[in-house]
């Protein structure tokens, strides 16, 4: 991102982060959206008719959502006048969009812009298989009973046998493996043990289950109504008994039979939405408003497909350099936890000189990163992972954690499926 006119980060919003339970939940993906940039919308100066634009990363919107940016931004009450549009960078879709309205606002074209992800992965499709698929296409093609009736001899019920969206959405095409086998491969790369994967993850529902006693989400999430009237007030995924010795009962998913990573040591799947005001000094001045941040940065980067989960330290070096800053030199870090070995894969990265020297080309070791300031409200691990919404959600905690502390320079940064990664550098005001 290219020095120029501060980039104001007004306020922020996100609905609860509902666990996905082997079934539709109760929301759509434009339901949460709305829901949030409502909520968001309403508690600022300006009218949602004021806003240049209304960008929403999206990582699996439905086949009557395809546009989800600007079926949300109508539902909102932003007028027929007021753009709305979708993009999609994987994991980090929702940072995309916040990124995307810089550039908007840097090139003259906005400067008033709702920016934000979703994504209701619970709802992801049930797909028909290729052999399915031609039979139905043979089918409605027939144009006799008897074609119909030679069709019908070749039907095989395995054949409706479903192909899970999700999977297919969480396997990375080039390298042909889920998301969690590349967890798998920087554990082993960097030694990380099943013990250490399962500590980390206790320590995110600790942290977590702290912040919500404490009140710490409070301005950040919206309150949700179902359709059937009950209440969603806080992310349900969180559990007490998520413990070091629980989470070590729980067997391998992604290598059955050599792997270490759990369903309880991953992010969870899960629907949710998250929303940032991003704002021009043209529009602060303009509708009087008082920006809670400024973000300074941004970088993207791209790496080994089967390495994904080293993007944020890819994509957070450059920053640190471009601004002479060491990993300590700043207040608060969010990672997003899409996996306990990804975290600490990155933090190993950091600390050493090898890596540092042939992968980010540095002189030596970045150095060891203070956990204390790393995901001090826990991450997705506990609270889930609706990939379109992670980037925005992790890009506006780091500036409440700033505010709570008294911090004054927060990083924000993902890892992307695909071999990506993403990172936003905010500094509170």
């Amino acid at each position: 991102m290219k020095s120029g006119e501060p980039i104001y980060l007004v306020d922020g919003a996100r609905t609860p982060f509902l666990k996905a339970r082997n079934r539709p939940g109760p929301f759509a993906a434009s339901d949460l959206a709305t829901a949030a940039g409502r909520a968001l919308l309403l508690r600022q100066p300006f009218a949602p008719t004021d806003l240049d634009e209304v960008i929403l990363g999206c990582a699996a919107p439905s086949p009557d959502e395809v546009n989800i940016g600007r079926v949300v931004a109508l539902r909102m009450g932003c007028g027929q006048k007021v753009p709305g549009w979708t993009v999609m960078r994987n994991c980090a879709s929702g940072m995309q969009a916040i990124d995307s309205a810089i550039a908007q606002i840097r090139t003259g074209r906005s400067d008033l812009v709702l920016a934000g992800g979703v994504d209701a992965l619970s709802r992801a499709p049930l797909l028909f298989g290729d052999a399915m698929v031609l039979w139905l296409a043979n089918w409605y093609a027939a144009k006799s009973v008897g074609q119909r009736a030679a069709l019908l001899a070749t039907f095989r019920p395995a054949s409706l046998a479903p192909v899970i969206g999700l999977m297919k959405g969480l396997t990375d095409p080039i390298v042909g493996l889920l998301m969690g086998q590349t967890a798998e491969n920087l554990a082993y790369r960097f030694g990380i043990t099943r013990a250490q994967m399962d500590a980390y993850a206790a320590q995110s529902h600790a942290r977590v289950l702290a912040a919500q006693r404490q009140g710490r989400f409070a301005r950040e999430v919206v309150p949700l109504y179902d359709p059937a009237g009950r209440l969603h007030a806080a992310d349900d995924g969180v559990r007490e008994d998520s413990t070091p010795e629980n989470l070590a009962k729980l067997r391998p998913f992604f290598d059955r039979k050599y792997g270490n990573v759990t369903a309880g040591n991953s992010s969870q799947v899960t629907d949710g939405a998250a929303w940032v005001v991003v704002a021009s000094e043209r529009a602060v001045e303009k509708h009087k408003l008082v920006p809670r941040g400024r973000i300074v940065d941004s970088q993207w980067a791209g790496l080994d497909p089967a390495q994904m989960g080293l993007g944020p330290v890819h994509a957070a070096t450059p920053i640190l350099q471009r601004h002479g800053l060491g990993l300590n030199d700043l207040d608060a870090w969010e990672i997003n936890e899409a996996f306990a070995a990804q975290v600490i894969a990155c933090l190993r990265a950091w600390e050493s000189d090898d890596y540092c020297r042939t992968e980010l080309g540095l002189e030596g070791a970045m150095g060891t990163l203070d956990t204390e300031k790393l995901n001090v409200d826990g991450g997705a691990i506990a609270l889930g992972h609706p990939v379109g919404a992670s980037g925005a959600r992790i890009a506006l905690h780091v500036l409440e954690a700033l505010e709570r502390t008294g911090g004054r320079r927060g990083m924000a940064a993902i890892c992307i499926g695909g071999g990506l990664g993403g990172a936003m550098l905010v500094e509170k005001i």
